[in-house]
């Protein structure tokens, strides 16, 4: 099977969110934004997801 360039190039950048949010969250100060910038940065993968699983044109265009 061909490999998808967007889930791989996704992926990475959740991980790199996640390693973010750790780094920001390490002197144990809790902002709402921190929060908000991993919910949205990993995402994406769930987007990806979900219009790799289309079944038709329609589908995929309303994703």
């Amino acid at each position: 099977m061909k490999e998808n360039i967007i889930a791989t190039k996704s992926y990475a950048f959740a991980l790199r969110i996640v390693k973010l949010y750790k780094f920001l969250t390490k002197e144990k100060k809790k902002f709402v934004l921190f929060k908000q910038v991993l919910r949205s940065g990993t995402a994406i993968g769930a987007l990806v997801k979900e219009v790799e699983h289309a079944q038709s044109k329609k589908d995929f265009m309303n994703n």
